[in-house]
């Protein structure tokens, strides 16, 4: 049978009275999540919810979520994750566009939840009183039969290149994406997963919730994070296992008091998200004493693409070779497959890539072509088939004629012993058509100046690459799932105008 609940109902089978879900110092067992899944399905149907159906979940990492998502697929209906913190307009928009059924607000969110949901069809439920809601239902033991091509759940993407799009993830997708993913790592039922990614984004849900499950493992979670929790709850339930992005260890690397806590029982992290840059991942593992895997995917994929395989050479920076069952090909302008050290867009074909956008054709048709997902993302290979993300093709900047790739200048700006982010973007430019500006954050107690980072950076890149105007910011603004939003970031007028 193709449903996704099979990772708790079949783990719940195993390993009835092993740790599932903990959070702070609650635990479910996996025989507690699939009793509760149950209760969450009869709920559900009580409340008119049929297979095919969409139920939207605005919830943090809290053991709701869970009980909520495979209870909602157990009854054969489609989750659409999202994110708490969205406002009035943003839920109207989610809940119209995926014409949810059901929507279960956080209780602090749910004013805006309730707002959003306006004249839509749409129940609203705020689980103020949730288990009493739920143990007053009719619990559906039964697991819904669903084929592999029917939708489980619908993400939307971020939205950055315009209007979120809902990717439609199958319940094969994501059942053999959770495969490859607890293979990846060697994943089983001694594993502890700091669950600090948001589930209701796909690299959280996907490589987090759902293959602990099929791991037989245990997530252990943390509602929104922050680096002195995260470091908390690393020692105390001697999690083996961090998924993160690089802001996260970033973040951890630089707390103050990083070195009091007892992380020894990690072994392996893995990040993904973003790209990392090189002396941040040596940095972490200098500090923290464990090996970072970098892997790459999309929501389009599952968060599954390419990986740096434990058994294989490491090669830090590159985001490893594609995983089992995936296929990926760099191509140029025309659709030519590119030579080794050469850049080209990556598309990747595998049993990850979703179905295509909810109700947009023309959207799916743009980037699906013959099987084949056009990512968007340039990257080359080298000799051995291990790929290096270059950039994003929007991100792109062109300067006088030459190319200039943001990521390149950005990792030399982490190099810099006061800089602790950075991002570099692209501004018109009468001359040139583009000028290479950065906007950089510095580590606590270091201080640089502006003329100081161009400096360094002019000294190590090309003398068309490097940033002539660098501004000093405190903090660069994030996404929930923690990677630097640079469509957000304020570039100032003398900036622009210099």
């Amino acid at each position: 049978m193709a449903n996704l609940a099979r990772l708790v109902t079949d783990s719940a089978a195993a390993h009835a009275d092993r740790p599932a879900i903990r959070f702070d110092d609650v635990a479910l067992s996996y025989a507690a999540l699939d009793g509760a899944t149950a209760y969450a399905a009869g709920l559900l149907a009580g409340m008119g919810v049929e297979p095919g159906d969409r139920v939207a979940l605005m919830l943090p990492n809290v053991p709701y979520f869970p009980v909520l998502f495979f209870g909602a697929v157990r009854l054969g209906a489609v989750v659409v994750p999202m994110n708490p913190l969205l406002k009035e307009r943003e839920v109207a928009f989610h809940v119209s566009d995926s014409g949810a059924k059901a929507l279960f607000a956080w209780e602090s969110f749910a004013a805006p939840a309730q707002a959003g949901a306006g004249d839509a069809e749409c129940v609203v439920v705020a689980p103020g009183r949730f288990e009493e809601t739920v143990a007053a239902a009719s619990p559906i033991a039964a697991v819904a039969e669903r084929d592999d091509e029917d939708t489980a759940v619908i993400v939307y993407t971020s939205g950055t290149t315009g209007t979120p799009k809902g990717a439609e993830l199958t319940h094969h997708n994501l059942l053999d994406s959770a495969r490859v993913a607890v293979d990846l790592v060697d994943g089983g039922p001694e594993s502890v997963e700091l669950g600090a990614l948001p589930l209701f984004h796909v690299f959280g849900m996907s490589s987090g919730l759902n293959a602990m499950m099929r791991a037989g493992g245990c997530l252990t979670l943390l509602p929104r994070f922050e680096p002195g929790k995260a470091l908390e709850i690393l020692e105390r339930d001697r999690a083996t296992m961090f998924l993160g992005v690089p802001t996260m260890y970033n973040a951890m690397l630089h707390h103050p008091e990083h070195e009091r806590y007892d992380t020894s029982a990690v072994d392996l992290c893995v990040s993904g998200g973003a790209a990392m840059p090189v002396e941040l991942l040596r940095g972490f593992e200098r500090a923290f004493g464990c090996t970072i895997l970098e892997g790459y995917g999309l929501t389009e994929t599952c968060a599954m693409a390419t990986f740096n395989p434990p058994d294989r050479e490491r090669k830090p920076g590159s985001i490893g070779v594609p995983v089992e069952g995936v296929e990926v090909r760099l191509l140029d302008d025309d659709g030519n497959e590119v030579s080794p050290g050469e850049v080209g867009e990556i598309t990747v074909r595998s049993p990850h890539v979703m179905k295509g956008y909810w109700g947009r054709s023309q959207a799916t048709a743009e980037v699906l072509q013959d099987g084949w997902l056009r990512t968007g993302d340039l990257a080359r290979a080298d000799e051995d088939g291990y790929i290096f993300i270059v950039d994003r093709k929007k991100e792109l900047i062109i300067r006088g004629g030459y190319n200039v790739y943001p990521r390149e200048i950005e990792e030399v700006l982490y190099e810099h012993p006061a800089v602790r982010e950075a991002a570099v973007l692209g501004v018109p430019d009468d001359a040139l058509g583009e000028e290479v500006v950065a906007a950089v954050a510095l580590k606590p107690g270091r201080q640089a100046s502006d003329e100081d980072i161009v400096a360094y950076a002019k000294s190590h890149v090309a003398a068309y690459k490097y940033p002539r105007r660098v501004w000093i910011v405190d903090d660069l603004p994030k996404g929930p799932s923690g990677k630097i939003l640079k469509r957000e970031i304020a570039i100032p007028d003398a900036v622009r105008s210099a």
